[in-house]
């Protein structure tokens, strides 16, 4: 499309155009910059197109909401104006620019959401939404969805933020003043249709983007054609689904079987307004019920979630495809040591303290992780950068201290950590003293951690980074490569992946191993998910044609130079052991 700014063009004297980013009829958002440097993202739309809800005393009133507001976690407001091109008048809005990119994007090259990331995501736009709520007039914010929300990736973690307020209303605002048409029909409250718009409407909203990020597709999925999901027969198709049952499964992508999260969803998601959660407090300590570390900065272990001890009914090592050698460390060094101990004391044998898992991203780190502690059936506890680290002084070490602490007391307990270069940087050359006292923290809880049944599973992209008293004897006692898979892996993988589809008999998993040299395994999971999509959209089985085009649009997450320099870096930490 054509865009109504060019690039370079200077709007009123103060904001040169870098690039078009994007828009359609209404509106159109570009990047520009100051005179200082200084990036922004321009939204400008169409005065002319708007309704009258939308302006409050001449101006928008998505201005006066964002003017109101002002707090962190939104894209807040920066300036705004009128414009006047070619016998046509705009207003512009001027906002903080997010470096990142929205949800829907991130699902469209990586995939769904693990279920513990998508819970950090939703509990810290909820925390966002909880000031929205709580603003002196109660603002709804009426657009939750995959598109408004924007990962900025400036903040470790990469932290959600809240966008596009142009349907924000006043819970006092006229009833029936948000235009339907240009929202997503998905994530859409019920009493939304009959014009009514409060907080637990933000609330149904995020329980569906919720749903979506773990599940992959927006709850109550219907297809129906783009722009016409307001007409009446629509609505009433829409309305029709959603007395059916909510659904955790999809034949052939898996169950998911969190029972909590699963109630959680259900709740936020309810048809009649009553039965949610009256308020986002709720909808927040519900999602913390699991949590086994706070997500909040400063928070401690959360007492009331217990580390489970059952062992679920899964596929554990069933569910990795080829990396045998891998599977026989863990199954005899670990689980035989944890369930023959007799046998292996009597040859003064204990597990290790831990194993580091490295390698380009994708290649299942994570995933083997999550496995092995299915397979072993023990207590398992999953945390990332964010669960460890805080912005406090010593705040860090007593989170450390109490990882460990709560893992002894419920031993035999496996601590998987990932990204743990982010946790455990090297303190050569200039490392901040706080960040070398979660080091040494660390060093401490880590040594000889065996003996109290702890055993600590690492995962790193990044290994040359981590602290090299780590990867010590007596703390992370092994390293393991993990390559992308090779040919007999990758079909194996195919072959794991698209059981219980349905595919086209004549399929051959050798061939489409044979096309996919250096791709990692979350690119061939990938494959299969966009390839089982293509079919599902044509109603037919799936079959080589299909994997042929996916694979043509679909290069490697990873390359041939980043693999060079993955095997140059096996080949020093190797030399290391």
């Amino acid at each position: 499309m054509k865009s109504i700014f060019n690039k370079k063009q200077v709007i009123d004297s103060k904001y040169e155009v870098q690039f078009f980013v994007g828009g359609g009829d209404l509106f159109e958002r570009y990047r520009v910059k100051t005179s200082d440097g200084t990036i922004y993202l321009l939204k400008l739309c169409n005065s002319s197109k708007l309704s009258r809800c939308e302006f409050s005393n001449q101006n928008l009133l998505e201005v006066e909401i964002l003017d109101s507001l002002n707090i962190d976690g939104i894209a807040n407001i920066f300036d705004d104006g009128e414009y006047a091109k070619d016998g046509k008048k705009y207003h512009y809005i001027v906002l903080n620019y997010v470096s990142g990119e929205t949800l829907h994007d991130k699902m469209a090259r990586d995939g769904g959401f693990s279920q513990y990331s998508a819970v950090s995501i939703m509990i810290r736009l909820l925390e966002t939404l909880q000031k929205v709520h709580g603003n002196s007039k109660i603002i709804v914010h009426n657009n939750v969805n995959l598109g408004s929300i924007i990962l900025d990736y400036s903040k470790k973690p990469p932290s959600p933020i809240l966008t596009d307020f142009g349907f924000s209303r006043y819970i006092s605002s006229k009833t029936s003043s948000v235009d339907l048409s240009r929202l997503s029909p998905f994530f859409i409250a019920p009493e939304l249709y009959n014009g009514i718009f409060t907080p637990q409407s933000d609330i149904f909203s995020v329980g569906a983007l919720l749903y979506n990020l773990i599940m992959g597709i927006p709850p109550w999925y219907l297809e129906i054609p783009k722009y016409q999901h307001t007409q009446e027969k629509f609505i009433n198709a829409i309305c029709e689904q959603r007395k059916n049952n909510l659904t955790f499964g999809i034949k052939g992508f898996g169950e998911f079987d969190d029972q909590h999260i699963i109630s959680v969803i259900k709740k936020a998601l309810a048809v009649n307004v009553g039965d949610r959660f009256e308020n986002v407090d709720q909808f927040i300590s519900a999602l913390k019920m699991e949590e086994h570390i706070s997500t909040s900065e400063g928070a401690s272990v959360n007492k009331s979630a217990p580390i489970k001890k059952e062992k679920k009914s899964v596929n554990g090592f069933a569910a990795i495809a080829g990396m045998q050698n891998l599977k026989d460390i863990l199954y005899n060094d670990v689980i035989r040591a944890l369930n023959e101990t007799e046998l292996y004391d009597s040859y003064g044998i204990t597990i290790p303290n831990g194993m580091l898992l490295y390698g380009p991203p994708g290649c299942g780190k994570t995933f083997i992780a999550e496995r092995f502690a299915e397979e072993v059936g023990f207590n398992f506890v999953k945390l990332g950068p964010s669960d460890i680290k805080s912005k406090y002084i010593n705040q860090t070490e007593e989170k450390i201290g109490e990882i460990f602490k709560d893992a002894a007391e419920n031993a035999p307990t496996i601590i998987f950590i990932d990204e743990i270069d982010a946790v455990v940087p090297s303190r050569e050359g200039d490392l901040h003293q706080m960040h070398a006292g979660a080091v040494n923290e660390f060093l401490s809880q880590m040594s000889n951690c065996s003996e109290k049944g702890i055993f600590v599973i690492a995962a790193s992209n990044r290994p040359e980074k981590i602290d090299p008293a780590i990867l010590r004897a007596g703390r992370i006692d092994r390293k393991i490569y993990l390559p992308p898979p090779d040919y007999k892996a990758r079909a194996s993988m195919f072959k794991l992946y698209l059981k219980k589809r349905p595919i086209d008999l004549n399929l051959n998993y050798e061939k489409l191993a044979e096309m996919t040299e250096n791709y990692v395994s979350s690119d061939i999971k990938f494959l299969v998910d966009e390839a089982s999509r293509c079919a599902l959209m044509q109603r037919v089985r799936i079959t080589h044609d299909i994997f042929d085009q996916v694979i043509a649009e679909t290069k490697p997450s990873v390359t041939h130079s980043e693999l060079e320099k993955y095997e140059r870096l096996k080949e020093k930490m190797e030399n290391r052991s």
